[in-house]
């Protein structure tokens, strides 16, 4: 079973969501993982609340971790759906994901995002496809 460690190291990969924007893997497990974004400047609208575009990001790759951290299989994102609940009144953002279930060619997760305060500021649920056996 990986590392944190190692998990982190191969979704450094995932550039857009660990460079660009700036998640951090806090945790993971077979099914389940935790990211946060701490929010700057560049991640907020023109309403100074953090973006959807920003939101969405650190829900998806929350998931990514969770369906693909343990994970013999590669799962990619089929489809996606996410309800912005809130305006975040924190500084920091935080995804939890978790499988619902996982098939045989597909899977299912839901992922809650809420700031430091408690805020639930969207909940998101999302279909994979199992495109391979690693």
């Amino acid at each position: 079973m990986p590392t944190l460690d190692e998990i982190r190291r191969r979704f450094k990969n995932d550039r857009f969501a660990t460079d660009t924007t700036g998640v951090v893997i806090d945790s993971a497990e077979p099914g389940k993982a935790v990211c946060s974004l701490t929010l700057e400047e560049r991640h907020m609208n023109e309403n100074n609340v953090p973006m959807g575009g920003a939101i969405f990001t650190l829900a998806d790759i929350a998931c990514a971790v969770a369906a693909n951290g343990f994970s013999e299989r590669k799962t990619v994102s089929q489809q996606a759906s996410i309800t912005f609940l809130a305006p975040a009144k924190g500084k920091r953002l935080i995804a939890e994901a978790s499988c619902l279930k996982e098939g045989h060619a597909t899977t299912f997760y839901e992922v809650d995002v809420r700031d430091e305060l408690g805020t639930f500021v969207a909940h998101a649920t999302m279909n994979g496809f199992v495109i391979t056996n690693r």
